[in-house]
C-alpha cells in the first residue's frame, strides 16, 4: 500500500518527484510520470471548470486553475464519477484567502453545485394535473397534505444577489447595474433537460426547503410565513406546478424518499 499511497500523493503534488518503484520500458520514467500527472491534474481542473463555469468567469481562467489545483491537492476524487467531484469546493473557496475580495464567490459555487445535482437528478414524472388540482381544492385535507418534489429541486438563501450574478454570466446576460450586495433567495429546478434558476422570495425558498425535508403543506406554509410575512403560497405552488416540480401527493406523514 505504501507504493500506492506514494503514487497518489505524487500525482496530486506537481512538484513531487516520480515515486520509487515506477518503471518504464520506453523513455525516461520521470518525464513520462510528469506527463501522466499533468493529464490527471488537467482532467480534474477541467471537471471543476465544467461544474463551476460562473466561478471561473468571475475569477478568470488563471486564478481558477491555481485555486483548483490547490483544491485538488486537498480534496482528491473519491469515486470515478466526475460529475460528483467538487462537492467541497464552496467551503474551500470560503476559506481561500486570495478570493476574499469576492465574498459572494462561495455562494455562487453552492448554487452551481445545486445546478449540477439538478441536471443529474433522477427523472421523475410530474403528478397528474387533475389529481393535483383536486387535492389542492380540498380544504379539509390541505393542511395535512404532503408534497413530493422532483429530486432536482433545491433552494438556498444568500446575503448576496447570487441568482442575478448567475444570470448575468449566462449567454446574453447583462451585468450593468447589478449590485451583488443585495440578499437573494434562489430556486433551482430541472424542467425536462433544462436546469433553471429563479430568484424567489425568502418565504418561497424556506417553503421549498421545508417541503423537501418532509413537512406537510400546512406547517411548511406557516413556517414560511414566519420567515417572510409576504410569502404567497399560491405563487409558490404555481411556480412549482408550472415547471413540473411536484411529483407526488401524500395525505399522511409518510413521504417516499
Amino acid at each position: 500500500m505504501k507504493m500506492y499511497d506514494d503514487f497518489c500523493a505524487a500525482l496530486l503534488n506537481p512538484n513531487a518527484l516520480c515515486p520509487d518503484g515506477i518503471t518504464s520500458n520506453n523513455g525516461d520514467v520521470g518525464r513520462r510520470f510528469s506527463v501522466y500527472r499533468n493529464n490527471v491534474q488537467s482532467g480534474l481542473i477541467n471537471a471543476l471548470a465544467t461544474s463551476y463555469p460562473v466561478v471561473s468567469q468571475l475569477v478568470g481562467e488563471a486564478f481558477f486553475q491555481a485555486m483548483a489545483q490547490m483544491f485538488i491537492a486537498k480534496f482528491p476524487p473519491d469515486n470515478p464519477v466526475m460529475s460528483t467531484y467538487g462537492g467541497q469546493f464552496a467551503d474551500f473557496i470560503k476559506g481561500f484567502a486570495p478570493a476574499d475580495s469576492l465574498p459572494y464567490l462561495s455562494d455562487i459555487a453552492r448554487l452551481e453545485r445545486l445546478c449540477v445535482q439538478a441536471f443529474h437528478a433522477a427523472d421523475v414524472c410530474a403528478v397528474n394535473p387533475q389529481l393535483l388540482a383536486r387535492a389542492l381544492n380540498n380544504p379539509q385535507g390541505l393542511a395535512q397534505l404532503h408534497l413530493q418534489l422532483h429530486p432536482g429541486v433545491a433552494a438556498m438563501h444568500s446575503p448576496y444577489a447570487i441568482a442575478a450574478l448567475w444570470a448575468a454570466h449566462q449567454p446574453q446576460g447583462q451585468i450593468q447595474g447589478l449590485d451583488p450586495r443585495q440578499p437573494q433567495s434562489t430556486l433551482v429546478l430541472r424542467h425536462g433537460l433544462r436546469v433553471e434558476v429563479f430568484a424567489v422570495s425568502s418565504g418561497c425558498a424556506a417553503f421549498v426547503r421545508l417541503i423537501k425535508d418532509g413537512n406537510g403543506l400546512g406547517p411548511a406554509a406557516e413556517h414560511a410565513l414566519e420567515a417572510d410575512p409576504d410569502f404567497d403560497l399560491g405563487q409558490a405552488l404555481a411556480l412549482l406546478i408550472a415547471h413540473g416540480a411536484i411529483t407526488g401527493l401524500h395525505p399522511c406523514c409518510e413521504v417516499s424518499p
